[in-house]
């Protein structure tokens, strides 16, 4: 456990400027449009050798009534509840605002520290705009620039020396899974189903959740980090800027995922923009598992499991290695589950085939079905190896590489899929060239290096296999 710092302020104060600048990342969405962050966003941050974790929040407005400001003030409560230190950050362009003595009442009687701080100070020459700050009669304020950096140490020094100690931590692997879809299909609300707390917004209006928001969590004791994303619409339906920022983050949350929980809904069924979110984590290598949501207000489950399964299947033939569970995100039926077909993929996942026997699954293979000629030449199959895993990548050397047909490619994966076992996972083929040595050629060593000599007598050149 570390210590927790909360950010607060009203909307566009610049929490998340904050947040990117003391986290040292860019995780945080940041746009001048109000009300950008709603959820709250957590990230790991050290200073002066004291490690914490800092909570970025939702714009505080009481004025506003609207479902979204509402759920957003709740997140922003609970941050503050969880925190042992919060920054109540000010905007010193815009100066005091009837919002910020709202703040001040709200956290009046709180026992933790308290930085008062206000941004937006580019330098020693606006800290004149400190003055109308004085009137709120807290002891101390910070004049910082989130943007440019300034005053921030100062500010961060005397933080770290108000939290209390924990026990280091000792780091742990985790299992990173993105929760990918369009929008209104139960991303969020899948997530907090699985962490037994309302930790993301939950709204029927589409596009609640904008920002990637990584929440670590703990099922049958392995640990697993949760990226809830924003919902991707189809590329024409997108004109706002900030939604366009929110799918460049989802496709970043895919990218560095192990597995992407892919969810559909069961009442609409496969649609073109499910098979083109699926075709995103197929390109990035990610382990893949489809999740059929809202299972429970399907009639007749047994023939409309086989009906969407079908369709999958047919729709996207390139991940007929991906499990299909049908779960309700609402009710909790089958979510456990997931952790099961999780455990499963990710072995297959992370896993080594030791260069002997993948080279006899290939000489197998090419004996079997033999390759076709390549401009009239028989193609050849030296040797293979795998090279990397997450996803499993095995590189093959030919003598053609530009020779063999996708669909023998395709073959030979499912050649290594069918011996090893590996049926939930993708696996990725590279073709390399190496040529023949020229007829009557043998290596020869000289200063410690392998050269190429020709006999004057040279022996039949004998047909090379995998060994």
């Amino acid at each position: 456990m570390k210590p927790v710092v909360a950010i607060i302020g009203r909307p566009n104060a610049g929490k998340s400027t904050l947040f990117n600048r003391i986290t040292g990342t860019r995780d945080a969405l940041v746009d001048d449009l109000p009300g950008v962050t709603r959820d709250r966003h957590y990230g790991s941050a050290s200073w002066n050798g004291v490690s914490f974790t800092v909570i970025d929040t939702g714009g505080f407005s009481s004025n506003d009534a609207s479902e979204l400001s509402a759920l957003s003030r709740e997140q922003m409560a609970h941050a503050i509840a969880h925190a042992h230190a919060v920054i109540l950050l000010f905007d010193g362009k815009s100066g005091l605002s009837p919002f910020d003595d709202e703040l001040l009442k709200l956290l009046r009687g709180k026992t933790f520290p308290i930085f008062y701080t206000v941004n937006k100070i580019d330098g020693p020459d606006r800290e004149k705009d400190l003055y109308e700050f004085h009137r709120l009669g807290v002891e101390t304020l910070y004049p910082v620039s989130a943007e440019h950096g300034y005053g921030v140490s100062d500010l961060l020094d005397d933080l770290v020396d108000s939290l209390p100690e924990f026990p280091a931590e000792e780091p742990t692997e985790m299992v990173k899974l993105a929760v990918i879809g369009r929008p209104n299909v139960g991303k969020s609300s899948l997530v907090n189903r699985i962490i037994g707390e309302n930790r993301m917004i939950v709204s029927q209006i589409p596009g609640t959740t904008r920002d990637s928001i990584d929440t670590p969590c703990l099922v049958k004791e392995k640990s697993y980090l949760l990226i809830d994303t924003a919902g991707i619409r189809r590329k024409k339906s997108v004109s706002a800027k900030i939604e366009k920022f929110s799918i460049i983050k989802t496709l970043q949350s895919i990218n560095r995922c192990d597995i992407a929980l892919i969810l559909l809904d069961a009442a609409e069924g496969i649609t073109e923009q499910d098979i083109k979110i699926a075709g995103y984590a197929f390109e990035q290598g990610c382990g893949c598992i489809f999740l059929i949501n809202k299972w429970d207000l399907v009639q007749k489950k047994s023939e409309a499991f086989k009906k969407l399964t079908e369709d999958l299947r047919i729709k996207a033939k390139y991940l007929s290695f991906a499990p299909v569970i049908p779960i309700s995100a609402l009710t909790g039926k089958r979510v456990l589950e997931i952790f099961d077909a999780v455990e499963e993929v990710y072995e297959q996942y992370s896993r080594r085939i030791a260069t002997g026997p993948l080279n006899q699954i290939i000489n197998r293979a090419t004996e079997k079905t033999e390759p076709s000629l390549y401009k009239g030449k028989r193609l050849k199959f030296y040797y293979a190896t795998q090279i990397a895993n997450k996803p499993p990548a095995i590189a093959c050397f030919v003598n053609f590489p530009e020779g063999v047909h996708f669909s023998y490619q395709r073959y030979l994966i499912n050649q290594i899929r069918e011996q090893t076992g590996l049926d939930k996972t993708p696996i990725r083929l590279f073709l390399r060239q190496r040529r023949e040595p020229a007829a009557g050629a043998r290596p020869q060593k000289k200063g410690g290096r392998t050269r190429q000599i020709k006999t004057r007598n040279p022996l039949p050149s004998k047909k090379t296999r995998l060994q």
